[in-house]
């Protein structure tokens, strides 16, 4: 059992219009993909997706009440489609500190949370797909998160399972056109912050003064989940290659 819980009701929900608020993100990592012919290991990504209560499908974390998920999470039973983890972003939170919730809610997962956000969409709620009005509208903040630590347990586990899928898998299996958006945001990013690392490498400046700056670009936000700063570049890795080779 865990000793977190998971929040609940809407009384605490942030609106715009008839739009309600809510924040997410992709959870992402590194994994070692194969050996080139230089003898160097290849690394490709990967992005968490978890399953939806009563669904047949998979979905993201998301901050919204069990209709949308915008962390990759994988169904119960069966595995056709997927989507992200979001949800409701509250009255007593930040936008990033309610991805961050999400995330450890629905799929147990903490890590680094990038600042600025991949997009903002606008969808339906699953429940409310088929119908003319303006209710049941959602204005979404998708962020990227780089994932530092899996929990054994957490509070939405007996309704959620989570699942790691290459990028080809994850195009595949999203639900909702606005989830594979979100996914070409995403990687587009990673590939941007793939390229300023390459910069960085064939630079020739002080190591010390980078590795001082990246430290001083994070801050902690609960729970336990760091966030990047907007006017720093994104955080260096070391090389990273094929990132999109899943993707084609």
């Amino acid at each position: 059992m865990s000793c977190l819980s998971a929040r609940t009701g809407r009384q605490r929900q942030r609106y715009e219009g008839n739009l309600r608020l809510v924040s997410g993100c992709i959870p992402y990592r590194w994994i070692k993909d194969s050996t080139d012919q230089t003898g160097e290991t290849e690394e490709m990504i990967e992005v968490l997706m978890v399953s939806s209560p009563k669904r047949d499908d998979l979905v993201f974390p998301k901050v919204l009440d069990n209709e949308l998920d915008i962390i990759y999470v994988c169904n119960n039973s069966l595995h056709q489609h997927l989507i992200t983890f979001q949800g409701g972003w509250e009255d007593d939170e930040t936008v990033t500190e309610a991805a961050c919730r999400e995330a450890l809610e629905e799929a147990g997962v903490k890590g680094l949370l990038r600042e600025v956000p991949l997009g903002i969409w606008e969808f339906r709620s699953k429940s409310n797909l088929d119908l003319c009005c303006t209710e049941g509208g959602c204005k979404g903040y998708m962020f990227a998160m780089e994932v530092t630590e899996e929990l054994h347990t957490w509070p939405e586990q007996n309704n959620r399972s989570r699942q790691w899928l290459n990028i080809k898998q994850a195009f595949s299996l999203s639900r909702y056109e606005w989830m594979c958006s979100a996914l070409e945001e995403f990687l587009r990013v990673i590939e941007e912050e793939r390229k300023l690392e390459k910069q960085d490498e064939d630079s020739i400046g002080c190591p010390s003064s980078l590795v001082a700056d990246v430290s001083e670009s994070q801050t902690m936000a609960p729970p336990k989940c760091y966030k990047r700063s907007s006017t720093m570049p994104h955080h260096s890795m070391n090389s990273k290659k094929n990132i999109l080779s899943c993707a084609s």
